[in-house]
């Protein structure tokens, strides 16, 4: 988290939650981006995953003192955002859910050819990459709030069993079990439908107009392709996940972004609002 040690991180906690503003903003914008991550993976879209990163970001600054150190902040941190994030119902797809099957059933049965051009003079190379990045995360949102939460520590985050068995509420035993599981399944389905990804006929440049034309991807909101990527990994948690398959390569669109700036200006006009000052006075 911003390469602090822990001793540096527990001191500026310490001084956060003692009424210290400027410790406090470093606090929660060291964080920022793991819960933004987190967010955009479990949720799907980055209209919802900016929306649910301020929410947990709240929950973080108004909890931050019970934490005591027991485990590292990013495992505490995971925690909240977790159990947020699982039971978060205001997303796209807690509306209109997503199966393998019917994303399998729309890659070979559309309409691919029938759609005019509609990339509004954006180069279609970028609109393919743009589409890529976001049918993996929408992909993800075929699986079962649990499933992709342990799809998405294990994979992305490359979580210990040990702290992400203590995360989900099982055993790492458990864990262990249910993601080489599910990492088979999402293998599966790239291996017979992808071609980026796995060995199927999909390819993301034919299917440019009817993602646009189905409000998949939009030419004046390019989110994946306009996104900073992340230098590095975005959560230190000790003890990186094991290797349990060989399944890793086929996992190369699990990469991290920046969090929007939308979000650090959000943080910094709650912390400088009355807002802060009611929460800080509880």
């Amino acid at each position: 988290m911003n390469n602090m040690t822990n001793k540096e991180l527990l001191i500026l906690i310490g001084q956060a939650t003692a009424g210290d503003k400027r410790a406090l903003e470093t606090v929660v914008l060291s964080i920022q981006d793991l819960v933004f991550n987190l967010s955009l993976r479990m949720l799907g879209t980055f209209p919802d995953a900016e929306d649910a990163s301020q929410d947990i970001l709240l929950k973080v600054i108004t909890r931050l003192s019970s934490f005591k150190g027991d485990s590292s902040f990013s495992t505490w941190v995971f925690s909240i955002a977790v159990n947020h994030l699982k039971n978060y119902k205001k997303h796209m797809f807690a509306k209109y859910p997503l199966s393998f099957a019917f994303y399998g059933d729309d890659i070979v049965n559309g309409k691919i050819d029938d759609v005019p051009d509609l990339t509004q003079d954006v180069e279609k190379s970028i609109l393919a990459e743009e589409l890529k990045m976001s049918c993996t995360n929408v992909l993800l949102q075929c699986l079962d709030p649990d499933s992709r939460c342990i799809f998405i520590l294990g994979t992305m985050f490359k979580v210990d069993s040990r702290i992400a068995g203590d995360i989900l509420g099982i055993s790492p035993e458990a864990y262990r079990q249910r993601l080489s599981r599910v990492r088979k399944k999402v293998a599966e389905f790239l291996s017979e439908y992808c071609g980026e990804y796995g060995g199927g006929s999909c390819r993301c440049e034919r299917r440019v107009n009817y993602a646009i034309q189905n409000r998949r991807i939009s030419p004046k909101r390019l989110d994946f392709t306009g996104a900073k990527p992340t230098e590095g990994s975005v959560a230190e948690v000790k003890s990186a996940m094991e290797e349990i398959d060989g399944y890793s390569q086929q996992f190369a669109f699990c990469q991290t972004y920046q969090s929007p700036e939308q979000i650090k200006q959000y943080i910094r006009d709650f912390l400088n609002g009355t807002a802060f000052s009611t929460v800080a006075d509880t």
